[in-house]
């Protein structure tokens, strides 16, 4: 047994030694050398090459003998294989094997994946306001393998946590990591930084970055606090003075002061964002509770302080009473009167403090407030302070605006056509405010279509409103009276005027139709006679005629506007077709007529070609013509005693060949024309051929030419000597000269 194993190891021995002389014939070589990392979504490519070896074959397989999910190129002596992109399906150990001739050789390149894409994100859980918590969040995505990876969570150079995650991977797949901390934000923090730092330890590949960080500034806020009023000159105070409340708030960022009035009914009235808020010529009803707040991003402060405005004993009249209605553009007085003080001050001032834009005048115990002309900067409450040594009073007037200076207008699209539908619109120009606007179309008794214009107005603006309806006439509707009735709806305007209108009479046009042309005698004159066109057309308005005609061209040529079209004395060239239009505000309707003159036919020709009078056999051309008169009809025909024989001509030429005897006799050309006729005749005569005495017939030149052959030659010139009696002569020449 000893023995036997050792001849098994001797000649595996020998088989090695063989293998590897033949493997140490060529080398193998890989890129990279024996390990690569790639990250998910790259390429990679993996290249194995042989030398001293010229023609070798390659494979690849992996370690597991698991499929390829790559793709194999191969140049020469170097097979590429290439993996894109790279997935969980690619992280193997690759062997390459290249074949030469007997020889193989082997090399293993192994592929590990990572997935490091981008830097770190950083969320926060809301606002960082000094002194409330406020949490972190750091956020890795997209990490594998996420069991290396290390997280820092720093603010400034204070490390707030550090976490690596080592848990076990069940699965390859990309997960986001996330790295959590809690702070309370302090002062100190104002321009602090957050850093994010996330680190992947990839120890066998020192070229791979493997640490990625992101920076966030620290926006700090604090809520607004310390809010403080002052006012001046104080809270307590009588009818007519001014007041002055100046409000602060500190914060980060610095807050925002709103002043504000507590209603009755515990709700806020917002008065101005300002610091400071002025109220001037002061009145009992202007007493209350006034709040500043601080506000920011964060929070609001709020501070209170109460007014107090006394009655002064005299009596203010405001005229023309608590509300006046003023049109845009008008002129409007307004007089404030004082009882019961001797010599009163006077002020005026809007509700809301804006500019007067009027001129005032005091005289005595009485002022005017002139608006002229009134605009929209005038729709105000208008307040007169009439001041008595120490005591105020103050009266109010609303001022409220309107515009309505015109009657509607009654647009139409078009012209009214029976049945053509037409668009109506009704139309109030330069209307405030339009939010009560009512417009109302009719027709006759009958309302088409109304419309109350309930939409809010955005702003202050004249406007122009319509009303729109579509309707077909008819000629039943002419001589009804279109209405555009426009309401402006505003109670506190009884006395003004509300309503206003506009009409108009309908007047329905019909279009040009039946158009129709008469024409006498005939549309086919003769040549010198007179005709008379007449068109008829129906439509309302009564259409206008227009005559025109028509060139060769294709245009029309004007030629008249009359009804009838008169021709007293027709030339030829007046033949052609001539267009009548009926043409009226609604349309056109046009109707055509051919006209057509002629002359009766002239200069009439009737011959034979050669002559009347030809021999049996010759050709003859027997040709009819009429070269003055266009449109003519030839007929060529030969009389007969049986009836008339109707010859087919050519351009009234009939051309007779090898003429017989009974080509003989006489022929009639009629030239026809729509106004007249004309005739022609020739007799044609045909004569026989006669026999020539004189004549040598060919067979007896024959004869006298074979003189000298055998007797039986002599028959048969005999014979044919015969058969020339038989038949009789003709002259040579006489033939030839009839031909020619």
């Amino acid at each position: 047994m000893p023995g036997k194993m050792a001849v098994i190891f001797g000649a595996s021995t020998i088989l090695w030694i063989v293998f590897a002389a033949s493997a140490q014939a060529f080398k193998i070589q890989t890129s990279p050398e024996s390990r690569t990392l790639a990250q998910i979504g790259d390429t990679v490519s993996l290249t194995c090459s042989t030398t001293d070896c010229e023609s070798p074959s390659f494979s690849w397989r992996t370690q597991i003998d698991s499929p390829l999910s790559a793709k194999v190129r191969n140049e020469g002596t170097r097979s590429t294989l290439i993996m894109d992109p790279v997935s969980f399906e690619n992280e193997h150990s690759y062997l390459c094997t290249a074949t030469c001739k007997s020889g193989k050789l082997e090399k293993g390149i192994q592929v590990e994946i990572y997935s490091f894409p981008k830097d770190p994100e950083i969320q926060l859980s809301g606002p960082v306001e000094v002194g409330k918590p406020v949490t972190v969040k750091c956020l890795a995505p997209d990490i594998y393998p996420f069991d290396r990876l290390e997280m820092d969570l720093l603010k400034g150079t204070h490390l707030m946590k550090n976490q690596e995650f080592l848990e076990d991977m069940e699965k390859k797949s990309v997960e986001t990591k996330i790295l959590e901390a809690t702070f309370t934000p302090v002062l100190e923090d104002v321009g602090q930084i957050l850093v994010c730092r996330a680190r992947l330890h990839l120890q066998e590949m020192d070229s791979v970055p493997k640490e990625r960080e992101t920076i966030k500034e620290l926006q700090v806020y604090i809520s607004p606090q310390n809010t403080v009023v002052s006012v001046h000159p104080s809270p307590r105070l009588q009818e007519g003075d001014s007041v002055t409340m100046t409000c602060s708030s500190e914060g980060l960022p610095a807050p925002k002061v709103v002043w504000s009035k507590k209603l009755d009914n515990g709700n806020l009235q917002l008065l101005s964002g300002n610091a400071t808020l002025t109220l001037i010529a002061m009145r009992i009803e202007d007493s209350g509770v006034y709040v500043c707040e601080g506000v920011n991003l964060v929070g609001r402060d709020k501070k209170e302080v109460e007014l107090i405005v006394q009655e002064k004993p005299f009596i203010v009249d405001i005229s023309p009473g608590p509300r006046v209605a003023a049109q845009v553009g008008d002129s409007v007085v307004l007089t404030c009167a004082v009882t019961g003080c001797e010599s009163p001050s006077f002020s005026w001032r809007t509700q809301i403090d804006s500019p007067l834009s009027g001129q005032v005048r005091s005289e005595g115990a009485k002022s005017t407030l002139t608006l002229s002309p009134v605009s929209f900067d005038n729709e105000h409450s208008y307040l007169c302070t009439a001041t008595c040594g120490r005591k105020k009073l103050e009266k109010g007037i609303q001022v409220q605006l309107y515009s309505f200076p015109r009657d509607p207008e009654i647009e139409m699209s078009d012209l009214l056509v029976h049945g053509k539908p037409v668009t109506i619109n009704c139309t109030v120009p330069r209307v405030y405010p339009y939010g009560h606007l009512e417009l109302e179309l009719r027709k006759g008794d009958a309302v088409i279509k109304s419309k109350y214009f309930l939409e809010e107005m955005e702003q202050k603006s004249l406007e122009t409103k319509s009303l729109e309806v579509t309707f077909t006439p008819t000629t039943e509707d002419t001589g009804k009276v279109l209405v555009c009735r426009a309401k402006l709806h505003i109670a506190e305007m009884e006395s003004e005027l509300k309503q206003r209108q506009s009409t108009r009479t309908i007047y329905v046009s019909v279009a040009p139709r039946d158009t129709d042309i008469l024409v006498s005698p005939s549309p086919i004159l003769e040549e010198g006679s007179p005709v008379n066109l007449t068109c008829l057309s129906h439509g309302f308005p009564a259409p206008q005629i227009l005559w025109s005609r028509q060139l060769i061209t294709g245009e029309l040529q004007r030629i008249s506007d009359n009804t009838t079209l008169t021709l007293t004395s027709t030339k030829m060239e007046d033949s052609g077709i001539y267009v009548c239009e009926g043409i009226n505000q609604a349309g056109i309707s046009k109707k055509t007529v051919e006209l057509i003159i002629q002359a009766s036919p002239k200069d009439m020709q009737l011959t034979a070609f050669p002559s009347e009078s030809v021999k049996e056999g010759d050709t003859v051309i027997i040709s009819c013509t009429c070269g003055n008169v266009p449109k003519t009809w030839i007929i060529l025909k030969k009389k007969a005693e049986t009836g008339d024989i109707v010859l087919k001509s050519i351009d009234g030429a009939y051309t007779i060949r090898k003429a017989q005897l009974e080509d003989a006799g006489v022929y009639e050309c009629e030239s026809k024309t729509q106004v007249g006729s004309q005739l022609r005749s020739l007799i044609l005569d045909v004569k026989g051929r006669e026999n020539d005495k004189g004549y040598f017939p060919p067979e007896l030149l024959v004869l006298c030419c074979a003189s000298s052959l055998i007797i039986p030659a002599v028959g048969m010139i005999i014979y044919f000597a015969r058969r020339a009696n038989m038949k009789g002569s003709y002259s040579l020449a006489a033939a030839q000269k009839s031909k020619v």
